[in-house]
């Protein structure tokens, strides 16, 4: 065992020699503290050059597991510079001839200890890491899924189903004494304070739970990729470097970091669903209007909906039974149906996943009109809707918005009264029809088009995406229908790595209680298909 103490500069390098009468493998210290500085530098090809080539390598930490040396390239890509931190002692236990054990007791410029440990290989004279596992200082509150914490923040008012869970709001609602945030900073500080809570909050607190905090929204709730400029990207704890959906991304990231046990959030045309899907999570958009949006910032009151997701069904369940009036659910009966056009969007594999799993379950199929006219309808009265929410705003504070979302209240500003009356009209005519052609039964369907995308990916790619699952996840916001995100698969990726991906199940207004039932049901029963099988 070797020990060795930092000097007192955050970063600096540590004297590479040992106490004495004690010894390290030659190289291996020098080796480590090239690491270090590759690391704070953000030196991507020296990093490559430090770290073991193939599919054995491994980094984890708080956020998941990353395999193979390409993966790991292209986190530490997405990260940049590691944050300045002092080595404050450093142990070395050599395991043999070739490979050793080194731990790094670190500290940050404003405190707290972390621990990094690492598994160095030599091959050819030359040392790498192999396996590093980082478990930097505990934070307060991780910003990009958290506003406010509390200790709670608002304590349960009642005693029930719900007693000692823990809820994340979404940005959105209001609680008495707090300022509504909708994701932008600028928005945030000219909030007032408001007067009262949401009624969809209260219902939680009534049946026992209690709010630990506000959790982030993308900007204005207008994307559902997840990612917010302003205060970074909620980690997916399902797909490490992954996006994790939006724009309910803190409470899910929040549910699925196990940091509150009910994410309370919006869904206008996926917002719910798709962060359940992405990060392997249950959940519910509720009927439109099952419960009330009162004390809710809007984006688009005809498709908003107010829903939760839980990683597991007894606590949605819970949740949605204290929310809903069970005087206005009705029963269900287990009838499916399937859209090829809809499902025909998602990625081959995972469309595959779906076809095999569906395919006993007798789903009548069904054509329910052409899916890009029911998206242009959908897009049009949202834009229209959004920006009657918040061009106001928008205008007076130009260039506050993301990249994405500055473009699509820009689009939006451009929907006039005739165009607005037009899409209406089609929209109220859809609705009805696809209610018709459902007739009563399950619509089932992929959550989303695809699995989390990297947060690298490029903008063409997360659009394409986006434009799927947006025309997969519209259908409900339509009809104004109920819609269940289950955890259904588990998607190949490649060289043992693999990603969760949502079936979700659409029903006829107010069954939303009845879908609770016939999902839980439904996941026992779905084959499970192995990913040999999909890869070959």
């Amino acid at each position: 065992m070797a020990g060795i103490r930092s000097g007192p500069v955050i970063g600096d390098r540590v004297p590479a020699r040992l106490p004495a009468g004690e010894t390290a493998p030659e190289g291996l210290i020098e080796s480590f503290w090239a690491s270090e500085r590759a690391l704070l530098d953000d030196d991507a090809d020296e990093l490559d050059r430090l770290i073991q080539q193939g599919e054995w390598t491994l980094r984890a930490d708080a956020a998941g597991v990353v395999t193979g040396s390409d993966r790991v390239h292209a986190f530490r890509t997405r990260r940049g510079s590691a944050p300045r931190r002092r080595i404050e002692v450093l142990h070395v236990r050599p395991v043999d001839d070739d490979a050793a054990l080194v731990l790094a007791v670190t500290r940050t410029p404003h405190g707290g200890r972390g621990v990094e440990t690492q598994l160095w290989r030599r091959s050819g004279g030359a040392w790498a890491v192999a396996v590093a596992h980082i478990a930097p200082p505990p934070a307060a509150a991780d910003q990009a899924v958290w506003r406010l914490v509390g200790t709670p923040l608002v304590p349960a008012t009642g005693a029930g189903p719900l007693h000692r869970a823990t809820v994340a709001v979404k940005d959105l609602f209001e609680i008495e004494g707090e300022r509504v945030g909708a994701g932008v900073r600028e928005y945030l500080a000219e909030s007032p304070r408001a007067a009262s809570t949401a009624p969809a909050v209260r219902a939680l607190l009534d049946a026992g739970a209690s709010v630990l905090g506000i959790a982030q929204t993308d900007q204005f709730a207008y994307s559902i990729t997840g990612a917010n400029p302003q205060y970074g990207i909620p980690p997916n704890p399902a797909v490490p470097g992954g996006l994790p959906g939006g724009s309910s991304s803190g409470p899910a990231a929040a549910v699925a970091l196990g940091q509150a046990a009910i994410g309370l959030g919006t869904d206008t045309g996926g917002s719910l669903r798709v962060p359940a899907s992405y990060q392997g999570l249950w959940g519910l958009r509720t009927t439109h209007g099952a419960v009330s949006r009162e004390g809710l910032v809007p984006l688009a009151p005809r498709f908003d909906a107010v829903g939760w997701v839980t990683r597991d069904r007894a606590t949605l369940d819970a949740a949605a039974r204290a929310s809903l009036d069970p005087e206005r659910q009705v029963p269900l009966a287990r009838r499916f149906a399937r859209a090829p056009a809809l499902d025909g969007l998602a990625e081959p594999t995972l469309r595959m996943m779906f076809r095999n799993a569906v395919a006993h379950l007798d789903a009548r199929e069904v054509d329910l009109g052409p899916i890009d006219r029911l998206f242009e309808l959908f897009r049009t009265v949202q834009a229209a809707e959004a920006w009657r929410s918040h061009g106001w705003w928008v205008r007076k504070h130009p260039g506050v918005l993301a990249r994405d979302v500055a473009e699509r209240f820009e689009w939006a500003a451009t929907i006039d009264a005739e165009a607005e009356r037009d899409a209406r009209d089609g929209l109220e005519a859809a609705a009805s029809d696809l209610r018709r052609r459902l007739a009563g039964r399950v619509l089932l369907l992929p959550s989303a088009s695809s699995t989390a995308p990297q947060t690298t990916a490029s903008r063409a790619e997360i659009e394409r995406i986006r434009a799927a699952t947006m025309r997969l996840a519209c259908v409900a916001g339509i009809a104004g229908l109920p819609a269940l995100s289950i955890p259904a698969f588990s998607v190949p990726l490649g060289g043992g790595v693999s990603a969760p991906a949502g079936l979700s199940l659409v029903g006829p207004r107010f069954t939303d209680l009845a879908l609770l039932r016939i999902g839980a049901a439904l996941v026992d029963q779905l084959p499970r298909t192995e990913a040999d099988e999909l890869t070959g």
